[in-house]
């Protein structure tokens, strides 16, 4: 036990490592995902213009002070106005405007009448409510004013900001852009979902947890099929992946027994290292560099649970430094244990919980988490049933029912 690493220790020497992609300019329909390497100005006003926020009629204020439900005002309606128009309007005393949203006010106008206020003529209108001055006008600037900073570097790029980006005429910005992960089981016994079961065979399930956390912690992620347990083959597919992968994350293959590929094939390179780390599950460890651009590699466990957590723990922290972010460990929150709990001494556990908030007005002070039934790393259907994983220190062995406890939310 005092020759494993401990699990701070192994997360700390993989973000020594891992850098921030180098930013590129990015067209924004490939930007989704994306983190900004620089502040974006808007180099006008928005709204540019003042405009209408209403279909109705542009109008003067005092025209139509007097205006009520018994005695309406009614004036001429001299033109109509539509988003998109680009002539000079005025609207003249004594007379209206008819405006459509997102319109130009016309000069001389101060207030938008929605239409419901009126009887909706288009050669006269009937005026039945008076508006305040600036009624329905969105100003010229009231949300950007020109030269405002909309966005900051390090800001991910999701729908709302790449509508901000469009909305001050940017088309291309420069972004660190989202890895690119290539995914590569190994096992021998391993065989793709929808094809029969041989003896001894099981359905290759890790790519796939592995590509959709890849895809969900903000990567791109590139499935390959299983390769089996000779290094040789190993090898060979790994170097025909590499090629423009920012990053390799393989599962199986790194244990203490026979036909462990990954191992006997990337030590020899003397930058990957494979380690035990003081940890349940997931105690073998792998991660280096591969080539001259330094790939980072992580050689995860093959049991499906040991993958999934390592990939929590490790990997998505490094993508997130990859993707310039701020990178570390998981966010924990503090929840009371709805059972006890048993763990092995002188290991971190990740048990695999069901964390459920606190009851509104009453119930413990806090939320509450519950190991799932079937702990084992091979128990992929109770992980599918949990939705945190129960944090429980080294030197811990036993936790009592009602113990406040560290959990990480999935």
């Amino acid at each position: 036990m005092d020759a494993m690493k401990t699990v701070d220790a192994h997360l700390a020497d993989i973000l020594r490592v891992v850098r921030p992609l180098d930013p590129v300019r990015l067209d924004l329909e490939d930007a989704l995902g994306s983190v900004l390497a620089e502040d974006v100005a808007s180099p006008v006003a928005l709204p540019p213009f003042d405009n209408s926020a209403m279909d109705g009629y542009a109008v003067r204020a005092g025209d139509v002070a007097g205006a009520s439900e018994d005695a309406p005002v009614v004036l001429p309606v001299t033109v109509d106005v539509a988003a998109g128009d680009t002539s000079h309007r005025v609207v003249e005393p004594g007379s209206v405007t008819r405006i459509m949203t997102g319109a130009p006010v016309p000069e001389g106008a101060d207030a938008v009448v929605p239409v419901e206020w009126t009887d909706g003529g288009t050669v006269k209108v009937a005026i039945r409510r008076p508006p305040q001055a600036g009624n329905a006008i969105r100003r010229s600037g009231e949300d950007v004013r020109a030269g405002d900073v909309v966005l900051t570097a390090g800001t991910v790029i999701g729908p709302a900001q790449l509508g901000i980006l469009a909305g001050v005429g940017r088309r291309a910005v420069l972004a660190h852009p989202r890895p690119r992960v290539v995914v590569l089981s190994t096992g021998t016994e391993l065989v793709e979902p929808g094809t029969p079961l041989g003896h001894g065979q099981i359905w290759e399930s890790n790519s796939y947890t592995l590509v959709a956390a890849v895809r969900q912690a903000g990567g791109e992620a590139f499935r390959r099929g299983a390769v089996g347990d000779d290094p040789g083959a190993f090898s060979a597919t790994l170097d025909a992946l590499l090629g423009e992968a920012d990053a390799v994350i393989t599962s199986g293959g790194i244990s203490m027994g026979a036909y462990e590929p990954v191992k006997e094939a990337l030590s020899a390179l003397g930058t990957v290292r494979f380690e035990k780390v003081a940890m349940q599950p997931g105690m073998p460890q792998g991660f280096g560099v591969l080539g001259e651009r330094r790939v980072p590699i992580f050689t995860l466990p093959g049991n499906p649970v040991s993958a999934y957590v390592s990939f929590v723990l490790y990997v998505k922290p490094a993508l997130a430094r990859m993707r310039g972010l701020p990178a570390g460990p998981p966010a924990m929150v503090t929840a009371i244990c709805g059972s006890a709990l048993r763990s092995p001494a002188g290991r971190r556990s990740f048990l695999r919980g069901v964390l459920t908030p606190a009851a509104p007005g009453g119930g413990p002070a806090g939320p509450t988490v519950s190991p799932v039934h079937g702990q084992g790393s091979h128990q992929l259907a109770a992980l599918a049933g949990a939705n945190a994983l129960i944090m429980v220190p080294e030197d811990v062995t036993e936790l009592p029912e009602g113990a406040p406890v560290e959990v990480i939310p999935l």
